[in-house]
């Protein structure tokens, strides 16, 4: 009848015989709900130094691939780069190869002319800059 009379106002008394204010049920419920709430708080702490430790490795990873992405971009710089240096050289050499035909050219037009005049051009004066080699015929 006591414990009628405190629990009609709002008094209950615990497990160990202590008065309480809530109910043993609710108060077990509170303490269940405690632990559940830390160990969610522990959790929730562990998944964002996880994440923490993923996100710096992307960042990581990020950075390693954008520096290979560079290097990349400056090797195919370099590649473009020595084939049009190549492209201006053969243009050079063409041109180079052009001009001595027609020294060639005019000088043994020049060299023709003269023997059909019956004039004699010994072959040091005309100077072409492919002079053969010993031995070899043109």
């Amino acid at each position: 009848m006591a414990q009628a009379a405190l629990g009609s106002a709002g008094l209950h008394f615990d497990e160990l015989n202590k008065l309480r204010v809530l109910e043993p049920e609710v108060a077990a419920q509170t303490a269940q709900l405690r632990e559940e709430c830390r160990a969610f708080v522990d959790k929730t702490a562990e998944f964002q130094k996880i994440v923490g430790s993923l996100i710096e490795l992307v960042d990581q990873l990020a950075k390693a691939a954008e520096s290979e992405k560079m290097k990349a971009i400056g090797a195919r710089n370099l590649l473009k780069s020595i084939a049009k240096q190549r492209e201006a050289q053969e243009q050079q050499l063409q041109a180079l190869i052009a001009e001595k035909k027609m020294q060639l050219e005019s000088a043994l037009a020049g060299a023709v002319a003269a023997n059909t005049r019956g004039m004699f051009v010994p072959e040091d004066s005309v100077s072409t800059g492919l002079e053969p080699n010993p031995g070899q015929e043109w």
